[in-house]
């Protein structure tokens, strides 16, 4: 009966060597400096006063928004932090990447500008045009 459990395994084992995972996505190229972070990894419980004390103590906060859930109110775990200058934006990517915030990990990075969204509104040549019936 052992032989058979080993014969088994064996078997097992020669399909999934000729395994081979796809490469992993390449990965989205790094935004470029400006004074809008993007922070990520934070609590539920996170505010935007909390955030906007937290970051202070690297230079003068214009901004802090902590995305929020419209249904609960409840943080969806990621915020934008705006400075005055570059080098108060670099000193917070510092100072606050990869520490804890309000017991979590988080992390801070430039932000990506946003991809321009196409129109859901269909152009006035495709609007449907209403019957009427008198």
């Amino acid at each position: 009966m052992a032989l058979t459990a080993t014969t088994s395994i064996r078997r097992i084992s020669s399909i999934f060597s000729g395994f081979n995972p796809p490469p992993p996505p390449n990965p989205p190229p790094k935004a470029e400096p400006s004074t809008n972070l993007f922070v990520s990894g934070l609590s539920k419980r996170t505010t935007s006063e909390g955030l906007r004390e937290a970051f202070a103590k690297f230079g003068q906060v214009i901004q802090a928004r902590v995305v929020t859930d419209r249904g609960s109110g409840y943080s969806k775990g990621f915020a934008f932090v705006r400075y005055a200058t570059l080098e108060e934006a670099e000193a917070a990517i510092k100072g606050m990447d990869g520490k804890f915030l309000d017991g979590w990990v988080i992390f801070v990075e430039y932000a990506r500008p946003r991809p321009p969204q196409a129109s859901n509104n269909p152009p006035p040549s495709f609007l449907p045009i209403p019957a009427f019936v008198w």
